[in-house]
């Protein structure tokens, strides 16, 4: 068998895995930016919204940094992978651009 991965034949976003008399290109976890191989903690780089930890990607909660996010009256942070929504407090609804009451 001949590892035609040595030549890396597949695209940035994807790692190669050799076979028998042949290979196939699988897509790069979400959580990466190029990657040598399947999973988070093969990441060449991590994708934003991710910091490496313990060798992985993990997701950033944008809601506990020190600076917040959501700077509205009345709004609440919710994360989500790799990003985060500002969402009205319960109670409130958006209406031109800020959360009033319901």
């Amino acid at each position: 068998d001949i590892d035609e991965c040595d030549g890396s034949p597949c695209k940035d976003d994807q790692y190669c895995l050799n076979t028998d008399g042949s290979f196939s290109c699988k897509a790069c976890d979400a959580t990466c930016v190029g990657c040598t191989g399947e999973g988070s903690d093969k990441c060449k780089t991590c994708a934003s919204g991710y910091i490496k930890e313990d060798e992985k990607c993990t997701d950033i909660n944008e809601c506990n940094l020190p600076e917040k996010v959501c700077i509205r009256e009345n709004e609440d942070c919710v994360n989500t992978k790799g990003s985060y929504k500002c969402v009205c407090s319960e109670g409130f609804e958006e209406k031109d651009g800020t959360c009033i009451p319901i």
